[in-house]
């Protein structure tokens, strides 16, 4: 404890403090060090016991700092974290450009959609997105007749009985 989400000033980060080590370093990197030696969070299961208080605390002394300000420093203390990105960031991080992970297809609903690519590559049979995710029911029907071989007279009792 804690292991979850808080807001930092300009975003949200995760934090994964597994033991009471990692604790000592979460707050000293945040500037509370003396929340490590409070016997109601210095172990485990006093944070446990303590959650309600001591997540406020915790989130008062991220709010502080930005989230790539908490990244950086909790990395460096050795704190398991990360950043919780929105769409925007997501498609902007290095290793998704590196990767050519954005890939854009066009929705009949929606215009251009931008998607995350496969990130499996293979060399003879490299898997691509060709069309966007399908509207709801778009394939219903074919999949009921050739997949599982109804004809359209079982196909209508389906929809008559609101079944699909």
């Amino acid at each position: 404890m804690p292991y979850q989400s808080f807001k930092a000033s300009d975003g949200w980060i995760i934090v994964a403090v597994g033991n009471d080590s990692q604790f000592r370093k979460f707050v000293q990197t945040g500037g509370r060090v003396e929340l490590a030696d409070d016997e109601r969070f210095a172990t485990n299961p006093a944070r446990v016991r303590n959650r309600e208080t001591l997540v406020l605390i915790l989130a008062e002394m991220v709010g502080s700092r930005n989230k790539h300000q908490w990244i950086a420093q909790l990395e460096a203390a050795g704190v398991p974290c990360g950043p919780i990105n929105d769409m925007a960031e997501v498609f902007e991080n290095e290793q998704v450009i590196a990767r050519g992970m954005k890939v854009e297809v066009d929705h009949p609903l929606g215009g251009a959609v931008r998607l995350v690519r496969n990130p499996i590559r293979m060399s003879a049979t490299p898997p691509e997105a060709k069309s966007a995710p399908p509207l709801l029911g778009q394939h219903t029907e074919h999949v009921l007749k050739t997949l599982l071989g109804y004809d359209d007279g079982e196909i209508r009792r389906l929809r008559e009985n609101s079944a699909i």
